[in-house]
């Protein structure tokens, strides 16, 4: 009677750059290098075995953007590592060089330590609308420090420039919301979760917006990690005997911040909201904390209704 050979993760590190893909795989022991392009990519990820092969790669940008397609559309596991938990773990090991062969080496290292979990596959529309939604904070950004301007202005040519300016990036974040419109209206995933969202009290269309476009675990995760992802979890800072205060950080800032604003207005909007808030101020003596507390509860309600697919009641 033969055995069956017993086939286990292979974790393969893949440090990534602009314009090539340093490549570790612990079986064969081999670094391997290919173009950061769609024709190499997709020669390395045929020779990868599905449930097997299992690819790590830190998360830096954009650069491992066709690298995921990849990998999404042939079926092999991936995970996009946070950096700065890498540098440590090599740091840990003893490994203070860094070039890209070693970065590869020590991803591979770090998954077969860490087992970390496998990242949703890549999907195009939502990272279309993450995209539209970046281009419109850019702008609206832009045109704020541009309207900052004109107090401090005394000459009419300039003054007018920088109405001209302002006026072109609101014609131009416009055509940018209305062609987010388009995308979500074309999208039925989107548009029931556009109108699910917008159900909950605080929630208006940029921060449903900024859920949908930067929060995709929304509703697929448990309350405290869906609030660690948004940097609303509070932190313990305790040492021996000493009890320290505890505080948020972390997380996705731009998520937050439109979790914060949402939560003033649920406040002002909800009487189980501003009942919350009140006894969390009353307790703490801090508005903020307790408004910091409220955007917790209602990423947290959010979440909830994602995951049974039920307006907010």
């Amino acid at each position: 009677m033969t055995i069956p050979e017993i086939q286990t993760q292979n974790y393969i590190g893949c440090d990534t750059s602009k314009k090539m893909l340093d490549i570790y795989d612990p079986l064969t022991r081999r670094l391997t290098r290919v173009g950061n392009d769609k024709v190499e990519i997709a020669g390395f990820v045929q020779g990868l075995v599905p449930g097997v092969s299992f690819v790590v790669f830190e998360a830096t940008g954009s650069c491992d953007r066709l690298l995921r397609i990849a990998l999404g559309e042939a079926g092999i596991s991936y995970a996009r590592v946070n950096p700065v938990k890498v540098r440590r773990f090599a740091q840990a090991k003893g490994r203070l060089a860094k070039t890209d062969r070693l970065d590869a080496r020590i991803l591979s290292q770090f998954g077969a330590s860490f087992d970390p979990p496998a990242d949703q596959p890549i999907d195009l529309e939502r990272e279309r609308l993450s995209a539209l939604a970046r281009r419109r904070d850019q702008l609206v950004d832009m045109r704020a420090k541009e309207k900052k301007h004109l107090p401090e202005v005394f000459d009419d040519m300039i003054s007018a420039d920088v109405e001209d300016n302002v006026a072109s990036l609101t014609a131009r974040i416009e055509a940018l919301e209305a062609e987010i419109l388009r995308s979500i209206q074309s999208t039925p995933s989107f548009c029931a979760q556009n109108k699910r969202l917008c159900s909950a009290p605080g929630i208006g269309k940029v921060t449903a917006l900024t859920l949908m476009a930067l929060m995709p675990e929304l509703g697929k995760t448990t309350p405290k990690a869906i609030a660690a992802l948004a940097g609303l979890a509070p932190m313990n800072n305790d040492s021996g005997k000493r009890t320290g205060k505890r505080s948020i950080k972390g997380g996705r800032s731009r998520v937050r911040k439109a979790l914060y604003m949402a939560a003033l207005s649920a406040i002002k909007a909800s009487a189980r909201f501003k009942t919350f808030y009140q006894a969390i101020a009353i307790r703490s003596g801090s508005k903020k904390l307790a408004i910091v507390a409220t955007a917790r509860k209602l990423l947290t309600i959010l979440n909830a209704m994602e995951k049974t697919k039920h307006d907010f009641a």
